[in-house]
């Protein structure tokens, strides 16, 4: 009998999704729980696998459109089975809860369906999403491109390697290129929409202090010449872990602010980390951060980024964040304010660690290894003294 595959809920803001691609054919069979269709949300680009098995009898959505939640996405019934009209037109009913996780297995990936013919050498050309924004973003041709994923595939690590300078290309002189007009992504609409509200809705205040951080760089140094590469602790990493005691330390921190007349206090630490990608920011999250040691944070972190980078969080890993780390140390920033994430009571950002000249404790000048930090908070939830408290205990953990 034949069924419908409804657009299902990929996030909790999701309100529409967009087909990416579909990695089956019309006809072809498709076995329960294998990945159907790569489907773009307003946080990721993620494979859903199909809840059936049966043959894909029609695509109603195609790549590069988009449908609401609930609205039919394609058919699967038996081979050569009769559609019924009265499924197409039933209500559109969102499913309940985010049903799809990352697949267990590669499916081969198909060409896209498309609504209008196109020239031979496009029908053959293969991409994947993600390799196709980051092309866009960074003006690469794709025609120019050799993939080198399966059947010849466009993937991202592809247009890595095309935007890569060769010394070659550093001696030509290029024309300079007229203006691109870069279609807005879900996630990029998303961001601008949520964090707009933010900064209108949430009254900030920023709190600013610097941590003498020399002693930390060195007891950090002399772990990693214990550890094997993969295992090696960030500075990140040891932020992280502090800024969790210290929010222990101050629940009222580690709040939200629920419409209506209520705070929600936390009694877990869901840490969240800013991940910036091409396409946009991802906050990937860290579930009961409060539990790990710091050699498991790390082990958490350095995998929640790598699946962030490419688009394989699942819809639990980046939502239920109760507070966020933003870091732009590695990038030279010295200092930055950022904006909240609601429904977060705050957010932390984290500059780089530098050599500053500094007053000692007998007066004498000397120099310090000191990182910026500032802390960016919710009036409604956190007052000064509240905020001045907790950084302080951050600021003590890390010295």
């Amino acid at each position: 009998m034949a069924v419908i595959i409804k657009m299902p809920r990929l996030s909790d803001t999701m309100e529409e999704g967009g087909v990416a691609n579909w990695l089956k054919k019309e006809g072809e069979e498709v076995e329960e729980g294998e990945a159907l269709v790569e489907i773009e949300t307003d946080k990721a680009t993620m494979e859903y696998q199909s809840p059936e098995s049966g043959h894909l009898l029609r695509i109603l959505v195609a790549a590069g459109q988009s449908a609401a939640l609930g609205a039919p996405m394609a058919v699967l019934g038996d081979k050569g089975e009769q559609i019924d009209a009265a499924l197409l037109t039933a209500p559109d009913q969102p499913e309940a809860e985010p049903t799809p996780k990352p697949a267990t297995k590669t499916a081969a990936p198909a060409s896209e369906p498309t609504t209008q013919a196109q020239p031979h050498h496009e029908q053959r050309l293969k991409a994947s999403p993600l390799a196709k924004r980051r092309a866009a973003a960074r003006g690469i041709r794709l025609e120019e491109v050799r993939g080198s994923g399966p059947q010849g595939r466009i993937v991202a690590r592809d247009i890595e390697a095309a935007s890569l300078p060769t010394a070659s290309a550093s001696m030509v002189a290029t024309p300079p290129q007229p203006s691109t007009r870069i279609a807005l992504t879900k996630m990029r609409k998303t961001i601008a929409q949520r964090l707009s509200q933010a900064k209108h809705d949430i009254p900030h205040y920023y709190l600013k202090s610097t941590a003498n951080v020399a002693q930390l760089l060195q007891g950090r140094q002399q772990l990693n010449a214990q550890r094997a590469p993969e295992h090696k602790l960030s500075f990140n990493d040891i932020v992280a872990f502090m800024t969790i005691k210290a929010l222990l330390q101050h629940p009222q921190v580690n709040t939200a602010w629920a419409e209506g007349e209520e705070i929600v206090q936390h009694h877990t630490v869901n840490l969240a980390l800013a991940v910036a990608l091409p396409e946009g920011l991802l906050t990937p999250v860290i579930a009961h951060s409060e539990q790990l040691s710091l050699t498991a944070l790390s082990a958490a972190s350095k995998e929640l980024v790598a699946k962030a980078k490419s688009n394989r969080l699942s819809p639990d890993e980046y939502r239920g964040g109760t507070f966020t780390i933003s870091n732009l140390g590695m990038y030279g920033i010295e200092e930055f304010s950022a904006i909240i994430n609601p429904p977060q009571a705050a957010i932390l950002a984290v500059g780089a660690a530098r050599a500053v000249p500094q007053v000692m404790a007998h007066g004498q000048l000397g120099v310090q290894q000191r990182v910026a930090l500032t802390l960016s908070c919710d009036h409604r939830l956190i007052d000064g003294a509240v905020g001045a408290q907790f950084l302080a205990t951050l600021v003590a953990y890390l010295e």
